[in-house]
């Protein structure tokens, strides 16, 4: 893949890159040769509503950051029954990190629920990323760490929280994804039935 242009010549371009320069530089500074390699590492792709970027049982090769549009990351238990693990939206990063990092069959769906615009580095061009600017290990690993926090966290909301108390805690945590994900699938994420989610709000509306 050749990389992209980055001169003043390509002024789309090089806002396009602007949002994920901007995330980069909250956690490591790079010179401008640094980040010119980092931008000829990424692909730039346009996907459409409801596909499927990963699907079970394929080895997930990229990891992809949002420019524009949501995505769900879930996976199907052994009757069909969905468990969502994560919404994304602009400015979040999406992959399987486990099949990633260790090159193995991914047990997850990643789907697309709007149109979408990413940037994408595949395992090869992370490699060299980590060769060329070793500041990109920390950055990486900060993310890697905060995924796991944010995932203990939502262990101990399952297990301590009741259903009315993570449905609320989703709202005001994630206020914009809440309006753009259909209520079933919020059901799915907080590990309840869509019918069972619709009897919380109802009775938060009564109560209110």
């Amino acid at each position: 893949m050749p990389p992209f242009p980055t001169t003043p010549a390509y002024p789309y371009i090089r806002f396009m890159f602007e949002a994920i320069d901007n995330f980069v530089a909250t956690y490591i500074h790079l010179t401008e040769e640094e980040l010119t390699f980092f931008h000829s590492l990424l692909r730039h792709r346009h996907v459409k509503k409801r596909t499927f970027l990963l699907q079970e049982g394929e080895t997930c090769d990229f990891e992809a950051f949002i420019l524009k549009g949501c995505i769900r990351s879930y996976y199907l238990d052994t009757e069909g029954v969905e468990t969502i693990l994560l919404f994304a939206v602009e400015g979040w990063w999406v992959s399987d990190l486990t099949s990633f990092s260790q090159r193995t069959p991914s047990n997850l769906f990643i789907e697309t629920l709007e149109d979408c615009e990413l940037l994408s580095i595949d395992y090869p061009g992370k490699a060299l990323l980590f060769e060329k600017v070793p500041a990109f290990e920390r950055m990486f690993r900060l993310l890697v760490q905060r995924s796991l926090s944010v995932l203990q966290q939502r262990f101990y909301a399952t297990v301590s929280q009741t259903a009315e108390e993570r449905y609320l805690q989703f709202l005001e945590k994630y206020p914009q994804i809440a309006q753009r994900v259909p209520q079933h699938q919020i059901a799915r994420y907080i590990g309840v039935s869509p019918e069972f989610l619709s009897k919380i709000r109802s009775t938060m509306q009564k109560r209110h």
